[in-house]
């Protein structure tokens, strides 16, 4: 399972609820997950490759090689 290695954001679940003809007919798990990407950054001055996600990339949580 992908989980940013700065924010441990990861998959979770909802639900979807179809409506048809002024009924709820049907109830169905969605997942989402993150947008996340592989990314050399900088830790303590050595460059290394972690899974980020995009949300961290753009506050500046990470400093990129």
């Amino acid at each position: 399972m992908a989980k940013c290695d700065i924010c441990q954001k990861g998959i979770f679940f909802g639900r979807k609820i179809r409506i048809t003809r002024s009924q709820i007919s049907r109830r169905a798990l969605t997942r989402q997950k993150p947008n996340i990407r592989k990314v050399k950054v900088v830790v303590d001055g050595v460059p290394t490759t972690k899974r980020v996600c995009t949300r961290c990339l753009r506050s500046g949580l990470v400093q990129r090689a």
